[in-house]
C-alpha cells in the first residue's frame, strides 16, 4: 500500500476530508473484511470501494445492474486519471476483447460488470486468473425478493466468496429495511460483515405531498420555481410519460420521455441528453433512474403514487445529490390506490408476497396522510429517528388542520353497506350528494335511506373521507370488483360510534409555491455574470471531452470558485472537488475566467 486513504482522497478526488463512516468502511475493506454499507443517495458510497481498489493489489470488481450506471461511473473515473473499464452488452466484440486484454495485463484498477455477465462461466473463468482487490456489489437491495427492485441475476452472486477466497466483499445500497438487510447478508453469503448504516436523512430535500385534483395544473404551479433546472417527473404508465413530456414542451419546458417501451436508441439518447445538458426535464416510468449520478437534479416530482416507501425514497433520492436544496413533490389520489392494488392482485406473485407488498403500500398511504412533520415518520420507517420536526416539509411549513370525521365516516360506510359493497367511490359520493345520475337511477339508489344525506359536504371532502378510511383500514378497495369499496373487520366499530376519527383537512392551495429556484438561492445577483461564465467554460470542456458537464466539476465546486475566486494553481487545489488530475486538465481554463473577472473588477474600480 503506497498511500494512506486520506492522500488518495485529496490528491485524486480533490476532497479535504472523509464524510460520515467512509473512512471506517475503507479501513475495514483494506483489512480484508466483508461489509454491508447502507448509505443514502449522494452520501459517497462509491468512494468506499473505489479507494480500496486503488490501494489493494489487483483489480477492483464492481457489480452494477445498469449499463448507464457503469458508463457514467467509468467516465467519471477516467476524468480523474483512474484506469477503469466496463464489460457489458453495449460493447462490440473488439471492445470487449480490448478490455479483457487490459485486465489480464494488470492495467485496470476497476472493472464494472453486470450481475448477469458475472454469473456466466466465461466471465468467471476469466476472473479466476486475475488478482482481485475488492468485490463491490452495488444496488445490493436487488438481491432481496422482499425489496422494491428484485433482480433474479443477483441470486447467483452468493458464491463469490467461495470463488474468490480472501477477497473482501462489500454490499452497498441506499435503501434497505431491517428485513432487506438481513436478506442481503444471507443471500450474498457475506462473511461476518461489518455493518455500516448511515443516517437516512437528506436534509436538503424538501418533501411535499398534495391530493390530486388537477394533476397537470398542480405540476405546472410547482414547476414555475424550477424553470431551467434539471428534474425528473415520474408517471405510472408509458403512455402518460409521453403525453406529459409533450405537454411540458408546450408549456416552455425542455422535456423528454423515458420508458422501457421506447426504442433502445431513443432511450439512450434521451438519457444522454439528460446527463449532458443543463435544465432538462425527463418524464419517466420507474425504468429510469437507478444509479443516475447527475448531482444537480433540483426536483423529483411524482404524478402517480409509487408502490412503497422504499421506492419513493429511492426515487426522490435522485434529487440534490450535490447537497444543495432540492424538492420532492407528489400528488396522489384514490384512483392511484385502486390501480396499484389491481396491479398487485393481478400479478403472478405468491399470496405471501402480495400481502407484504400490500402492507408496504398501506405504509406509504399512511405517510401521505400524516398531519405533522413528514421527515420523522419517513426516517422511522427505515429504523432511523429524529427528535425534532424538520422544518423543511409541507407538514412543518403548512401544517394540516384536522376535523372530527366520525359522523361523515358513518354516512359513507352506511352507503357502502346499503348499496351492496359493489361500487366505487365516485358512485357512492353521487349517492351521498343526492345526484340523480343514470347509474344511481339504474340501480335504484335514489330510494336508499342514505341518498342525499351528505349534501353538507362537497364531493372533494367525501373523496378525502373515502381515501382516509382506506388508509385507516376501515374500508378496502377490492381490485377483483374493479375498485369497489368494501367494509372491513374494523368498520363495525366506526358505524357504532366506538372508534374516534380525526381526518386531515386537505389544503386548498399549493404548498411551497413561493420558493426561489436553487440557483437564485445560491448565486447573488451581482455574481450571475461570473457564474454563467464558469458554467459556460465547464460546458465547453464537457463538449470537447464528450462527457456530462458535472463530470468536469459539480455545481458545488463552481460555487466554491465563485466564493473564493482562486487566482493561482495552488489556490485552485484548495477548492473542494479539484484534485491534481483535474487541475492539470482544466485548471488553467477556469483560472483564466476568474482572472478575467478580477481584472474587470479592477478596471471598474479604477474608472
Amino acid at each position: 500500500m503506497s498511500l494512506p486513504p486520506q492522500n488518495v482522497l485529496e490528491d485524486v478526488f480533490g476532497y479535504p476530508e472523509f464524510r460520515g463512516q467512509q473512512q471506517s468502511i475503507i479501513e475495514a475493506t483494506l483489512a480484508g473484511r466483508d461489509s454491508l454499507v447502507i448509505m443514502p443517495t449522494g452520501g459517497g458510497k462509491s468512494l468506499c470501494y473505489q479507494i480500496p481498489a486503488m490501494l489493494r493489489e489487483g483489480t477492483g470488481l464492481v457489480v452494477s445492474p445498469l449499463i448507464a450506471l457503469m458508463q457514467d461511473q467509468v467516465m467519471a473515473l477516467r476524468e480523474l486519471g483512474i484506469e477503469a473499464e466496463f464489460l457489458n452488452s453495449s460493447q462490440s466484440p473488439d471492445e470487449r476483447r480490448e478490455v479483457m486484454s487490459k485486465l489480464r495485463q494488470g492495467r485496470l484498477q476497476l472493472l464494472y460488470v453486470a450481475p448477469e455477465r458475472l454469473v456466466t462461466e466465461h466471465t468467471r473463468s476469466l476472473l479466476r486468473d486475475i488478482p482481485l482487490s475488492v468485490i463491490a456489489i452495488d444496488e445490493a437491495h436487488c438481491v432481496s425478493q422482499w425489496g422494491h427492485d428484485f433482480r433474479s441475476d443477483y441470486l447467483g452472486l452468493g458464491d463469490l466468496g467461495r470463488l474468490f477466497p480472501g477477497v473482501p466483499r462489500m454490499a452497498v445500497t441506499a435503501t434497505a429495511t431491517d428485513k432487506t438487510r438481513e436478506e442481503i447478508v444471507a443471500r450474498l453469503e457475506l462473511n461476518e460483515p461489518e455493518r455500516y448504516v448511515a443516517p437516512f436523512d437528506r436534509p436538503n430535500i424538501a418533501y411535499a405531498v398534495q391530493v390530486k385534483t388537477d394533476a397537470r395544473g398542480q405540476l405546472l404551479k410547482f414547476l414555475q420555481t424550477h424553470r431551467n433546472e434539471a428534474g425528473i417527473v415520474y408517471c405510472l404508465s408509458r403512455k402518460k410519460t409521453e403525453s406529459i413530456a409533450s405537454w411540458l414542451c408546450g408549456q416552455g419546458f425542455d422535456a423528454l420521455p423515458y420508458h422501457a417501451g421506447l426504442a433502445a436508441e431513443v432511450r439512450t439518447e434521451n438519457q444522454r441528453r439528460f446527463l449532458a445538458e443543463d435544465g432538462l426535464v425527463i418524464v419517466a416510468t420507474i425504468a429510469f433512474g437507478m444509479g443516475i449520478d447527475k448531482p444537480d437534479v433540483r426536483f423529483v416530482a411524482h404524478l402517480d403514487l409509487p408502490k412503497s416507501i422504499e421506492s419513493y425514497y429511492q426515487e426522490t433520492g435522485r434529487a440534490g445529490r450535490d447537497g444543495e436544496p432540492a424538492d420532492a413533490w407528489m400528488v396522489y389520489g384514490l384512483q392511484d390506490v385502486v390501480r396499484l392494488r389491481q396491479m398487485l392482485d393481478e400479478s403472478q406473485a405468491s399470496d405471501e408476497y402480495k400481502r407484504y407488498e400490500g402492507f408496504k403500500l398501506d405504509a406509504l398511504l399512511g405517510w401521505c396522510e400524516v398531519t405533522g412533520c413528514r421527515r420523522r415518520p419517513l426516517l422511522a420507517y427505515f429504523g432511523d429517528s429524529q427528535d425534532e420536526d424538520c422544518g423543511n416539509c409541507d407538514g412543518c411549513l403548512t401544517p394540516a388542520k384536522t376535523w372530527d370525521g366520525a359522523e361523515a365516516a358513518q354516512k359513507l360506510l352506511s352507503a357502502v353497506y346499503r348499496s351492496g359493497q359493489r361500487f366505487g367511490a365516485a358512485h357512492l359520493v353521487d349517492v351521498l350528494l343526492g345526484k340523480e345520475t343514470d347509474k344511481v337511477l339504474q340501480h335504484g339508489h335514489d330510494q336508499l335511506s342514505v341518498f342525499g344525506i351528505g349534501k353538507d359536504l362537497p364531493a372533494t371532502t367525501w373523496r378525502s373521507v373515502a381515501r382516509q378510511l382506506i388508509v385507516a383500514g376501515h374500508l378496502r378497495a377490492d381490485a377483483a370488483r374493479f375498485g369497489a369499496l368494501v367494509l372491513t373487520e374494523t368498520s363495525r366499530g366506526v358505524l357504532r360510534g366506538e372508534t374516534p376519527l380525526l381526518f386531515r383537512k386537505d389544503p386548498t392551495r399549493p404548498v411551497m409555491a413561493s420558493r426561489k429556484s436553487a440557483t437564485a438561492r445560491v448565486v447573488a445577483d451581482e455574481d450571475q455574470g461570473l457564474w454563467e461564465a464558469l458554467r459556460a467554460c465547464r460546458q465547453t470542456l464537457a463538449n470537447e471531452h464528450n462527457v456530462p458537464a458535472y463530470v468536469i466539476f459539480h455545481d458545488k465546486t463552481l460555487q466554491e470558485m465563485l466564493a473564493f475566486r482562486p487566482q493561482t494553481a495552488s489556490e485552485m487545489l484548495g477548492i473542494s472537488g479539484v484534485g491534481q488530475t483535474k487541475l492539470d486538465r482544466y485548471g488553467e481554463q477556469f483560472l483564466s475566467v476568474l482572472r478575467d473577472e478580477a481584472l474587470s473588477q479592477e478596471h471598474r474600480r479604477g474608472t
